[in-house]
């Protein structure tokens, strides 16, 4: 089993490409979690499940064209901007690794704008990330 978590805040506009993830995502060897700001609070689901991938989905400014999709490796995290955490991600991803042993990556979208709904830019990007996760091709998303 693998553990899909989508993070982001829905009342910031794009910072909701998170969350919009992993409510349309849907495959058999995945479990998608709508995490909203707070993915510490699923840590326990997580150990529990066992998971061989962890992939975190995130809105990232990383001063790329809006819908620009990175993994952003944890040695880069600093050089991108999640605003909406409540314990920043790489303390959360820190905890994930001292857990499990699990491949854990990082999915960053470009926003556009933090106003109003998601942009059909970052739409677009959802639905190729939810693609990429589908066909296990991860590992094809360009690194920041």
């Amino acid at each position: 089993m693998n553990i899909l978590l989508g993070i982001g805040n829905e009342i910031n506009g794009d910072d909701a490409v998170g969350v919009w993830v992993a409510r349309k995502f849907r495959h058999n060897d995945w479990i998608a979690i709508d995490c909203a700001t707070v993915p510490e609070n699923y840590i326990g689901d997580i150990v529990r499940s066992k998971p061989k991938k962890i992939v975190l989905v995130d809105a990232a400014q990383m001063n790329l064209k809006p819908g620009e999709i990175r993994i952003i490796p944890k040695e880069k995290l600093g050089k991108a901007t999640f605003s909406t955490h409540t314990i920043p991600l790489s303390v959360f991803m820190m905890h994930l690794h001292e857990l499990i042993n699990a491949e854990i990556y990082l999915i960053g979208i470009q926003p556009k704008s933090f106003y109003g709904g998601l942009s059909n830019e970052i739409k677009y990007a959802g639905n190729k990330v939810i693609e990429y996760i589908k066909k296990d091709k991860i590992n094809e998303i360009k690194i920041l």
